[in-house]
């Protein structure tokens, strides 16, 4: 939820006016919200080389996910592990939009642990992904955009350990 969707909320639930403070939240949202469209349009644009980078550097460095037996052997597998990664890609733009984590937190990583757990995923695989496919995201953007975007990538990462 934005902060402008929050702060009134809280307000009305409050029965009174956003407060100063909470203005001055809302003003800060509003100031760097072009910026923030413009990289989440950057990353969404660049999806699918930014996936398949991401993967293959994955299964560069390992091979045992891809090979018989691994968590991403077969077509059905691979494909699998390819669109999770553009899943969350996907969340974290919708999180840099939204200037929060909730978009990520609600969607992506509400019961990631059992999810995976039972489909026996590697956790660090998933991790190492998320690393891969924040260098690829934040190559093409400039260091302020990048600024903004890398933070929603540390909080995935953060969450899967």
């Amino acid at each position: 939820m934005s902060v402008v969707l929050t702060t009134i909320m809280n307000a009305d639930q409050q029965l009174r006016y956003p407060s100063v403070g909470e203005l001055e939240q809302i003003k800060n949202f509003m100031e760097d919200s072009a910026l923030r469209l413009k990289v989440a349009k950057t990353l969404s644009d660049a999806n699918d080389r930014v996936v398949k980078q991401a993967s293959a550097g994955l299964f560069q460095r390992r091979p045992d996910l891809n090979n018989p037996g691994g968590n991403a052997y077969g077509e059905k597998r691979l494909g699998s592990c390819i669109r999770d990664l553009g899943w969350y890609y996907r969340l974290i733009t919708y999180s840099i939009v939204a200037g929060n984590n909730e978009p990520v937190e609600r969607i992506g990583l509400t019961g990631i642990f059992e999810m995976y757990r039972v489909l026996e995923v590697p956790i660090p695989a998933m991790i190492e992904s998320m690393r891969l496919l924040k260098k690829e995201a934040l190559e093409l953007l400039s260091p302020a955009e990048a600024e903004i975007a890398a933070p929603y990538f540390d909080y995935v990462i953060g969450a899967m350990q």
